[in-house]
């Protein structure tokens, strides 16, 4: 059998979005749930947490007083995002799971930490925007499809169909 640091490294990024979760889920699912203990991979979860400056963005007088509040907001959401993806992997009794949380861009931040741990897939959810959003907001799944140095599996959460 071989230990955690013999498995390959597999990264999944989160956010508060229902696409990130049913990736992670989807991921546990397939990956993960059947094969316990002896999963296939070492699992780092990470979500990006926005730098309150940059949430904020230009903005004119008052900007420095808001600061703080934003700040909070982004701390509360991260630990609900950690807290959410803590229990969804404990009810699908993965329990061998690292989950980080990083301040920065979730682009930069993926693609960093996919070469810090040597990883070989890193798995994104997609938010299925369009071409005309995607230039605009910036994608994190074709940015890391991009960039990352490792194979990227970027899961889509089905359309539900009418």
């Amino acid at each position: 059998m071989a230990t955690g640091e013999d498995k390959p490294v597999m990264v999944i990024g989160i956010d508060e979005s229902e696409q990130s979760y049913y990736a992670l889920e989807w991921t546990l699912d397939r990956f993960f749930a059947p094969y316990a203990p002896n999963y296939p991979f070492k699992l780092f979860i990470v979500h990006a947490k926005p730098n309150a400056v940059s949430a904020v963005g230009l903005a004119g007088p008052g900007t420095a007083e808001v600061i703080p509040y934003v700040d909070a907001d982004l701390k509360q959401t991260a630990a609900r995002v950690v807290e959410k993806a803590r229990a969804l992997c404990q009810s699908k009794s993965v329990h061998d799971t690292t989950i980080e949380v990083f301040e920065g861009d979730a682009r930069n931040i993926l693609c960093e930490v996919v070469d810090k741990h040597h990883a070989s897939v890193l798995v994104v959810g997609s938010h299925g925007y369009g071409a005309i959003k995607r230039a605009v907001l910036g994608s994190v799944s074709d940015y890391c499809s991009h960039h990352a140095h490792c194979s990227v599996m970027i899961v889509k959460k089905p359309k539900i169909k009418a």
